[in-house]
């Protein structure tokens, strides 16, 4: 008899707490807006000195 009064307090404390669903959130809280920003042309630009950091060569990498 106790095991099933036992189950029934978990019940009651399950329905207590996930009985019924979470409030809706509204679209216009789940969407944040930010100003873009502008295209930078210098961040793409070719640097012909700065190259050689962006690639990697396993003969450099083993000193040979």
């Amino acid at each position: 008899m106790e095991n099933r009064n036992t189950v029934d307090n978990a019940a009651v404390a399950r329905r207590a707490r996930f009985g019924k669903l979470p409030e809706r959130i509204r679209y216009e809280e789940m969407v944040e807006e930010k100003a873009a920003t502008p295209s930078d042309p210098t961040r793409y630009a070719y640097d012909p000195e700065g190259s050689w950091r962006s690639f990697s060569c396993l003969a450099v990498d083993l000193g040979l």
